[in-house]
């Protein structure tokens, strides 16, 4: 919201309106405009800067000259679009989750175990999403699914029965 408010501030100063309208006919310059509008380059200048860093304005570099140019995706855009609230922050459980998942996850492998209990129990529950629910595994079919995340199979599913993510009877595992 306050990139959308710093948008509509810039648009709220007659000179830089009056480039805009230049510049919505045209690419120009610097000299031209400042011409056109009976202003100093150097003023030009400065409203061209804050019109390119909120990136309205874009600027081209000729032989002799910077050519600027209008963003016309922005003015494309519906004024509903520059006013309305953006949606709802993303759930900042699932950001956490997919910040840990891609730490220590690295092309589909698992790197290390965490130490930390919460990191630790997302990344089994991760491996654990390879497992079918309500579905009884033999300790071999366990080891082969884990093995495709990690090598310490025995580890990872130790901590998976530890943490509650599975259960074992005889030589039986399910996921609870």
């Amino acid at each position: 919201m306050k990139e959308k408010l710093a948008l509509l501030k810039l648009l709220a100063d007659e000179t830089r309106l009056e480039i805009l309208n230049l510049l919505l006919k045209e690419d120009s310059y610097v000299e031209k405009i400042a011409c056109t509008l009976s202003l100093t380059p150097a003023t030009i200048c400065y409203h061209l800067k804050k019109l390119e860093a909120a990136g309205i304005v874009r600027c081209a570099r000729t032989q002799f000259y910077m050519i600027y140019s209008l963003n016309r995706e922005i003015f494309d855009l519906p004024l509903s679009a520059l006013i309305q609230k953006e949606s709802p922050a993303e759930d900042p459980d699932e950001k956490y989750r997919r910040e840990v998942i891609s730490h220590f996850f690295k092309y589909g492998k698992l790197t290390q175990l965490p130490t930390q209990r919460k990191k630790r129990e997302i990344v089994l529950a991760e491996i654990a999403r390879s497992f079918v629910p309500d579905r009884k595994y033999d300790e071999k079919e366990v080891n082969d699914i884990i093995h495709r995340y990690h090598e310490d199979h025995c580890t990872i599913r130790r901590e998976m029965i530890a943490c509650g993510i599975m259960a074992r009877e005889k030589e039986s595992y399910w996921l609870i």
